[in-house]
């Protein structure tokens, strides 16, 4: 997205780390709600935030620790570049006729596939290729196969079946991935082709209605009732504590690598 830059307040691995978006005039955004959903026809952004005032990036957290990927062997953390497109969300309130669930409240989680690994903030704009169904604890979580536009072999993917046949593996990775912390699934675990995949997108773009764990907060969504001023933005930033600029120490834990016990 043209004049967005990022702000990094404090340091990684500490729990008031933050990365904020702001535009070309040095104003602070939400990368949810102000980033538009479309790059181009059926282009879609692609970006990581979170469900605080103006959506910022910040260290995972858990019963007040910081909360990390772990490595399940055989693989390293994510196997994919993760994040979600801004401008949709996944309504707790309605019941999906796909799934049967309702919507697990936030914006719709994307897995991008191609070479290049993202950096945190990064904001791309993708080919949607495929989706995926899966429910937690009753909820509805649909994650969107993609690939950078970018990506020097972008071109050869049209649809998830593209996926199967350049990468033979890959998506079977995935479901082994995802089923270590998740275990029910739509559609019997099947992955959805590209039409299926943007009719989904389609019907999760902008709600006028808080979620109940996402801040609509925005600068630029004229009919949005959370639509605030830049000084109000700016007053997020202001409330933060104050940065600790000392060096943070990754838990030991972080680089383990864990076994997958089958019952």
């Amino acid at each position: 997205v043209s004049g967005l830059s990022t702000e990094v307040h404090t340091v990684p691995f500490s729990l008031e780390y933050r990365v904020f978006f702001k535009n070309e005039k040095g104003q602070y955004v939400s990368p949810f709600h102000d980033i538009p959903i479309y790059a181009d026809k059926d282009v879609f952004h692609m970006v990581i935030a979170t469900k605080h005032p103006l959506n910022t990036i910040k260290q995972g957290v858990k019963k007040e620790k910081l909360r990390y990927v772990a490595n399940l062997f055989p693989y390293k953390g994510y196997i994919w570049n993760y994040g979600a497109i801004p401008q949709t969300w996944e309504d707790s309130g309605h019941n999906d006729k796909h799934t049967g669930c309702c919507g697990d409240n936030d914006p719709t989680d994307a897995c991008e596939i191609g070479s290049k690994v993202c950096a945190r903030g990064e904001i791309i704009g993708t080919k949607a290729l495929g989706i995926l169904a899966m429910i937690d604890k009753r909820e509805t979580d649909w994650k969107v196969i993609a690939i950078n536009v970018d990506d020097p072999y972008a071109a050869n993917y049209s649809d998830v079946n593209d996926v199967k046949r350049l990468k033979p593996g890959y998506l079977e990775a995935m479901l082994e991935w995802v089923r270590r912390t998740r275990n029910e699934f739509a559609f019997k675990a099947e992955f959805k082709d590209k039409d299926f995949t943007i009719d989904i997108i389609k019907t999760l773009v902008t709600k006028k209605i808080n979620g109940k764990r996402i801040s609509c907060m925005n600068t630029t969504v004229s009919e949005s009732p959370f639509k605030c001023d830049p000084d109000a933005a700016r007053a997020i930033v202001d409330a933060l504590p104050p940065s600790c600029e000392s060096a943070c120490t990754v838990p030991t834990d972080v680089d383990k690598w864990f076994h997958h016990q089958k019952n």
